[in-house]
């Protein structure tokens, strides 16, 4: 039988580089320019809610509005869209280093109240994505009888 030393230190290297990679698998690292991380977008969103409807914004810039594509049911709201690259080739010694995102993306928002998903209309102006969704009628007017003990 052989004794080797414990070596508390280099476990937790091996513990640190472990989580390393673990991260970078799961948050990746958008401004190293890797294919995979160059992908992964997410538009920020921005949610208002007054009593007859939900407005809902969502940053979505450098796409044409043909790209876009929303569905709404009454819990939930699923934006979908792709951001393409320019493929301009103008010199083949040249080189470009991009951080801009491209490629397809998809983000569901859960609503707060059931919405009327038969009248959400949409504006996409300048890199702005506007939704109104208004609330169901069962929603708007919607108040609870509290019991006193």
């Amino acid at each position: 039988m052989t004794i080797m030393l414990w070596n508390p230190v280099q476990e937790i290297e091996m513990l640190q580089k472990d989580t390393d990679r673990l991260v970078d698998v799961l948050i990746p690292n958008t401004t190293a320019l890797t294919p995979k991380s160059r992908f992964n977008f997410v538009p920020a969103a921005e949610m208002t809610q007054s009593e007859d409807a939900i407005e809902l914004k969502l940053e979505i810039p450098g796409l044409e509005s043909e790209n876009i594509e929303i569905e709404a049911t009454e819990k939930s709201v699923t934006i979908k869209g792709e951001r393409k690259s320019e493929n301009k080739t103008e010199k083949e010694s040249s080189s470009t280093k991009s951080e801009f995102r491209y490629g397809k993306f998809s983000r569901t928002i859960a609503l707060p109240v059931l919405i009327d998903n038969t009248n959400v209309t949409a504006k996409y102006i300048n890199g702005i994505l506007q939704l109104n969704l208004p609330k169901a009628q069962a929603e708007k007017h919607k108040s609870v009888k509290v019991a006193v003990a």
